[in-house]
């Protein structure tokens, strides 16, 4: 006879450790965002003091408005990126299958956006950005990175480089024979009721008794005596 494939007792070791990753990832996404709005007071101020009082204070103003609001953009998408890290992370833990589709899905989109965000940050630093005529405006946003943090830029291309490696890390993880066997497992079979089953109480209250009746009931025929030999 044969039995399903019942439960592991323990989570797997490349589970727990593909959770642990997960949420080492997701603080380091928050911690990111919390670094980013707290350091763009004074990178707008460095800012304004390269820019000089010689520039023209309408451009200025653009490319703070435009500095402040690429700031706020990343905080935010780290924000929610670490959220749903926490998430798939929960549902990893508690051996939901759907969990570990979702976050290979995840994984493929953090790989990519992870190389893009390499590559963007390589060309901004290789080559200058050209407006056209405006040369004013170029030479405003050239003092951007310069207005950043002496440690802003090498840790952006650190967390972006260790976001695709964690996530393929966690993939790989995933995808080992004892990743399936845990999110393939079934439950245990509960015990088959016993074939079986009492009397149904009168009345269908098992407190229910008949009442007594005296035997012979009152006021029922009386048979004859016999009559004497």
């Amino acid at each position: 006879m044969s039995y399903p494939e019942q439960a592991p007792a323990r989570r797997p070791a490349v589970v727990v450790l593909a959770v642990v990753t997960l949420a080492v990832m997701a603080l380091g996404a928050l911690a990111y965002a919390l670094a980013g709005l707290a350091s763009v007071g004074g990178t707008v101020d460095r800012f304004r003091t390269a820019a000089g009082a010689g520039a023209d204070p309408g451009q200025v103003d653009a490319v703070v408005a435009l500095l402040r609001a690429s700031v706020v953009v990343s905080a935010v998408l780290s924000i929610v990126a670490g959220l749903l890290l926490v998430g798939l992370a929960l549902g990893l833990a508690a051996g939901q299958p759907f969990a570990r589709v979702a976050t290979w899905v995840v994984a493929g989109l953090g790989v990519c956006c992870g190389c893009g965000g390499v590559a963007t940050l390589v060309l901004q630093l290789a080559t200058p950005l050209e407006f056209g005529d405006d040369r004013e405006t170029a030479e405003l946003l050239a003092l951007v990175p310069d207005a950043h943090p002496s440690w802003w830029i090498p840790l952006t291309a650190a967390l972006s480089i260790a976001q695709v490696l964690g996530y393929l890390v966690v993939a790989v993880l995933l995808a080992l024979p004892a990743a399936n066997a845990w999110f393939r497992r079934r439950p245990a079979p509960r015990p088959q009721a016993s074939p079986y089953q009492p009397p149904t109480p009168p009345f269908g209250n098992p407190q229910a008794t008949p009442p007594y009746q005296p035997y012979p009931p009152p006021g029922a025929p009386t048979s004859p005596p016999y009559p004497p030999r």
